[in-house]
């Protein structure tokens, strides 16, 4: 069953160098559990998965440059609150691929 259609555009040819990892875990645990909700404006974040271990998200972030990755783990922390760590992507080898039935 398809899910729908997309182009896919490469990150690089659009000024976004660099890509990364970026796990997020609440500073405080006994507030609600909101934070995809409250970063979900911010566009340099591609993807919000929720994970099983120490990190309760993972994101998946594209911004031009290592500067600019400060000023969103910045932005990300202040916005929800929350604990980062990040893995920068040096190489894909794949991604995106198609299930076949």
């Amino acid at each position: 069953m398809l899910a729908g259609y997309a182009a896919r555009v490469n990150p690089e040819s659009v000024g976004q160098l660099l890509s990364a990892f970026v796990a997020i875990t609440p500073l405080d645990p006994s507030q609600p559990d909101d934070a995809p909700a409250r970063l979900e404006h911010i566009d340099a974040i591609e993807s919000c998965y929720s994970v099983a271990g120490e990190e309760s998200y993972v994101l998946l972030v594209r911004v031009p440059s290592p500067r600019a990755l400060e000023e969103l783990l910045q932005l990300i922390r202040t916005t929800a609150n929350v604990r980062t760590r990040s893995t920068i992507i040096l190489q894909t080898f794949y991604d995106g691929r198609q299930l076949v039935p």
